[in-house]
């Protein structure tokens, strides 16, 4: 799709994927609405794209994450995309992931996701996109990650579902399959430690990717040597 005059919302503004991609869209001539979490960032993030919308709120709010489209589509008189760049880490054997985190990262990395993309399927226009970052560790599912790996799974799987149920509207679903990203991510982890990573791709290369992937309609977008066309 063109980006230039196109009405987009990035949810996860305040992240360091999400803030990164919503100033490359802004420069590259998108009408931004911004929603995240921490009001401070998403200020400054707001200030940095120009004129337009923007709201907290946080993932774990399902409510609040299921109406900020539909805000968004009120702010900016339609919505043309929908990016979503949320997502929690956490670390450690299974034995040993509490329900409630097992909750949380569930909540984040797949509910929240879904609630806004569910919401936004019934205001995009035709020619739109819907959009998230998943990740590879949904397909490589490695020991240490299960419920984290699970989450990022299950949020693949509904946006190839999703994929085919919206083709006939001519809304395109676009997964954002990134690697380990150099952006301190793996730290924030809401429980234990990143075992040692290979080195990642910097924040720049993945929005690069998300901006070819929403450019190129295309339905799964890997960085460097892995990129998938439309299915």
């Amino acid at each position: 799709m063109e980006i230039r005059g196109a009405t987009m919302l990035v949810a996860g503004a305040t992240g360091d994927i999400g803030s990164a991609l919503a100033e490359r869209l802004a420069g590259l001539g998108a009408v931004t609405a911004l929603a995240g979490r921490d009001p401070d960032r998403l200020a400054g993030v707001r200030e940095r794209c120009g004129p337009g919308p923007s709201r907290t709120f946080d993932a774990w709010d399902l409510d609040g994450a299921e109406g900020t489209a539909a805000w968004a589509a009120r702010e900016l008189g339609g919505l043309d995309a929908v990016v979503v760049c949320v997502g929690v880490a956490a670390f450690g054997p299974v034995g040993e992931i509490g329900e409630a985190v097992a909750e949380h990262l569930m909540a984040v990395n797949a509910l929240a996701p879904m609630a806004i993309l569910r919401s936004a399927s019934t205001h995009v226009s035709p020619g739109g996109l819907l959009a998230a970052v998943t990740g590879t560790v949904a397909r490589l599912a490695p020991a240490g990650m299960a419920d984290y790996a699970a989450a990022k799974a299950a949020l693949a799987t509904w946006l190839a579902s999703a994929r085919r149920e919206l083709r006939r509207s001519r809304v395109g679903v676009l997964e954002i399959c990134l690697p380990h990203v150099e952006s301190g991510f793996a730290g924030r982890a809401v429980t234990g430690a990143a075992p040692a990573l290979p080195p990642g791709i910097t924040v720049a290369q993945a929005v690069d990717t998300i901006v070819e992937g929403i450019r190129t309609d295309a339905s799964v977008m890997e960085p460097a040597g892995s990129r998938r066309g439309r299915s």
